[in-house]
């Protein structure tokens, strides 16, 4: 039995010899008596189905070979999901450069005064957690110079759980003054010693959710706590007001960001989790020292022709 495609050959043969026949007696015959034409038309009709089905064949392995974008939910073998690049600030890498090397001085008030360098170095580890703690519930509102002193006025009486818990509300509230807001940060600092006496043995907790439980401790108190007391990297730490206006000038946040912590969100979207614990020490200094809040020194700053703030866009 004949397969279909020659079954096809056949009946094409044989209408072309009926239409050659129908022409008279010896038309489709060549010299010697060949039957050739006839021949010759069904090779034809068979070399271009050959072509034809050649062809179908190449462009059927093309369309295996396009690469496509799988839709929601779909899967399959072959199938290359095609992702698009993450977002990234434009010169970042260039403006973080230069921002170190105006910083590479360590001479803003940071460096010296910020609140995770105000502990006892000479203090049992417990103590020190504590202190680095306490200096950062401190320094909310207030600037580096001022948490520095309260906390050096507390040190000088033995800074423990123990000992503040032991001191009266108005005798905190006068060590602890100027800070900003310290009539709420003396009751905020005498909540939280009692529960770390109570529940942690007079240490500090080790994770941010419970850091962030304690009366008077945010999630930028409590990154920084991490990074400092524990020498743990969970997150940018102490993104404050410079941290907030600078990245918003140098446009490090895929839109304006309203708060710090949507500023913290949205740098650790894209910023290299190596430089977390670098970033704000760098930032904190260079806001303090060149770009100022009101007036920023835009003409001593090296990203001056990089910055979309100085450039007024």
């Amino acid at each position: 039995m004949c397969s279909p495609q020659e079954s096809g050959m056949n009946a094409v043969g044989a209408r072309m010899v009926t239409r050659s026949r129908s022409r008279g007696p010896g038309a489709g015959l060549r010299r010697g008596g060949e039957e050739g034409a006839p021949l010759r038309s069904v090779e034809a009709a068979a070399e271009g189905r050959k072509s034809h089905s050649s062809v179908k064949r190449q462009r059927k392995t093309q369309r295996l070979n396009v690469a496509y974008e799988a839709s929601e939910g779909e899967t399959g073998e072959g199938a290359e999901h095609l992702q698009a690049p993450g977002w990234e600030p434009r010169d970042w890498q260039q403006q973080l450069e230069n921002i170190r090397t105006m910083r590479s001085g360590k001479d803003a008030p940071v460096d010296q005064l910020g609140a995770e360098h105000c502990y006892d170095l000479s203090a049992p580890p417990k103590v020190r957690r504590y202190q680095v703690l306490l200096s950062l519930m401190l320094s909310s509102q207030t600037k580096d110079q001022v948490t520095a002193g309260a906390m050096q006025r507390l040190r000088a009486r033995g800074l423990t759980v123990d000992s503040i818990l032991q001191t009266d509300d108005s005798t905190l509230g006068t060590l602890i003054y100027p800070v900003g807001f310290w009539r709420n940060k003396v009751k905020y600092i005498k909540q939280t010693s009692a529960i770390l006496q109570q529940r942690y043995g007079g240490d500090i907790p080790a994770s941010v959710a419970e850091l962030v439980a304690l009366p008077g401790v945010g999630p930028k108190m409590a990154h920084l706590a991490m990074a400092v007391a524990w020498g743990t990297v969970s997150g940018i730490a102490a993104v404050d007001t410079h941290v907030h206006r600078i990245a918003n000038r140098l446009k490090w946040t895929k839109k304006a960001t309203k708060s710090p912590e949507a500023t913290r969100t949205a740098l650790e979207e894209w910023l290299p989790r190596e430089l977390w614990s670098e970033i704000n020490g760098l930032l904190v200094g260079f806001g303090q020292q060149t770009c100022l809040p009101v007036h920023p020194r835009c003409q001593a700053c090296l990203n001056r022709a990089l910055c979309p703030a100085a450039r007024g866009l």
